[in-house]
C-alpha cells in the first residue's frame, strides 16, 4: 500500500494541550507502553506538532498550556 500523508485539523488549543501531553508522557512514561508501531506514530505526531507550534518556546509556556486546557474543558 502506498503511504500518503493525511491532514489532521486541530484547534491551536487542542494542538498545544496534545503536544504538552505527548512530551510529558515521553519524558516520564505516564502513558501505557505503546507498541513499536504506536510509538513511531506518536513520535511522528509529536514532531508535526512541534514544528507547527511556536508556543513551546514562549517564556510563559506553562501558563499557555494551562489556559488552553481550561478553554477546552469549558467547551
Amino acid at each position: 500500500m502506498k503511504e500518503e500523508p493525511i491532514t489532521v485539523e486541530l484547534t491551536s488549543d487542542e494542538a498545544l494541550v496534545l503536544f504538552e501531553w505527548l512530551h510529558r508522557s515521553e519524558d516520564v512514561g505516564h502513558v501505557l507502553t505503546p507498541s513499536a508501531g504506536q510509538q513511531i506514530a506518536l513520535w511522528a505526531l509529536s514532531s508535526v506538532l512541534e514544528s507547527a507550534l511556536v508556543d513551546p518556546l514562549a517564556e510563559n509556556y506553562d501558563d499557555l498550556v494551562r489556559d488552553a486546557e481550561s478553554r477546552l474543558t469549558r467547551r
